[in-house]
């Protein structure tokens, strides 16, 4: 099992909300999905921003979040604003 924080983007201050929601490996993360660890962010964290659900869907992928596809991004946004 890998640390969250061998992924991209993700950070020790990312990790420890991650963990607080329940995801605690790089594995688990992957298996989630980006949209689903992010509403979990969000309900815990509702200060998460769009940034959050780039950075998440980059460490899956293992690409810096702002080199993702723009078709990407523009699905995931939708994603975000869905759940304001």
């Amino acid at each position: 099992m890998s640390d969250l924080t061998s992924m991209r983007n993700i950070g020790k201050e990312l990790e420890r909300k991650l963990k607080l929601t329940g995801i605690e490996t790089a594995e688990e993360l992957t298996a989630l999905g980006s949209k689903e660890a992010y509403f979990k962010l969000k309900l815990r964290f509702p200060e998460v921003c769009s940034v959050h659900l780039y950075a998440l869907q980059g460490a899956i992928d293992n690409i810096d979040f702002n080199a993702l596809p723009e078709e990407t991004k523009k699905n995931l946004k939708a994603f975000s604003d869905e759940l304001k």
